[in-house]
Order: structure tokens, then sequence, then C-alpha cells
């Protein structure tokens, strides 16, 4: 298990910057329980090991105007990797598509995507994701109203598996 190169101090860190990435050095060092120099020293440590992947605001989709979230189902044709890969980077660059993910099973891939209304997404359907090469289906689902949206991991899961290693 990666987690278990991280001490406590480390894994507080990451847990508190999840919770809130805007706090200041000093505030993060007083939560975790160390002086700011090496709480710093630490932070930067987990941006370059990889397990800090950046800072971002949450922002409202809805509250800007993207009225209209789905989930598209994506079947393909081929799933030799120079296609897959393919469909990944075509994923990348259409602005509407927020998250790609690759799943086993009946559907090649799931996509989240978003939109102003749903004119500009079914454009965005049927003139850019149905006449991608290899694309076999697409099935949709709008979503009509969210639960829960949480990103990140679940620390306290993680610190219980972990007691139960040690």
């Amino acid at each position: 298990m990666a987690s278990t190169r991280l001490d406590p101090i480390d894994r507080k860190i990451l847990a508190e910057l999840q919770a809130d990435g805007r706090m200041t050095n000093v505030e993060l060092a007083k939560r975790v329980g160390i002086s700011a120099p090496p709480c710093l020293r630490r932070v930067r440590t987990l941006e370059e090991s990889g397990y800090i992947k950046g800072y971002h605001a949450d922002v409202d989709g809805r509250e800007l105007g993207f009225e209209v979230q789905v989930f598209a189902m994506v079947g393909l044709t081929s799933q030799a990797e120079v296609d897959l890969s393919a469909f990944e980077e075509r994923c990348r660059n259409w602005p509407f598509v927020r998250e790609c993910h690759m799943l086993n099973g009946e559907v090649d891939f799931i996509l989240k995507c978003v939109a102003p209304d749903l004119s500009t997404f079914q454009k965005f359907l049927t003139g850019d994701l149905l006449t991608t090469p290899n694309v076999a289906s697409v099935k949709t689902s709008l979503v009509i109203r969210g639960a829960k949206d949480e990103p990140g991991v679940p620390f306290d899961v993680l610190e219980e598996r972990l007691s139960q290693i040690a």
C-alpha cells in the first residue's frame, strides 16, 4: 500500500489540505502539530512525490451558467491501446468533458460532461462525440440533482486500515 510510506503527519497534512487547500502554511503547521518550516518542506516533498497533484477552487458550475450535467457511457469499436489512447486524447481536448474514465465491463468509458444548456450538449454529442473515429455507441444520462460531490479520498478510512495493519 503506497500510503504506508507516509507517516501520520504526512497523512494529516494531506487530509487538512484536501479539506482546505487555501490555508496558510502557519495554520497547516498548527493543525498538524509541527512548526512551519518542516511543514513547508513536507508539503513540497508531497507535491514533488505526486501525492498532491494541484490546488484548485471548487467552482459552482450552475452559478456560472452550466445548467446541464450529463454522464455519457461510450463503447468503442476497438480497444487496442493505440485506439484507447487516441480516444483519451480527444477527451482531454473537449472542454465540455470534465472527467474521462476507462471502465471494464459493457462500457469502455464514462464521461462527465457539462454544458450551458441541453441544445449545446446535443450539438457536442452529435457533432463531436458520436462522429469520433472508433466510437461505436453512446448512452447518456442527464443529472437531475447531485446528492454528494466530494473530491479526494476518505482519510478516516485510510487511517483505520493502517491501524489494522500495524
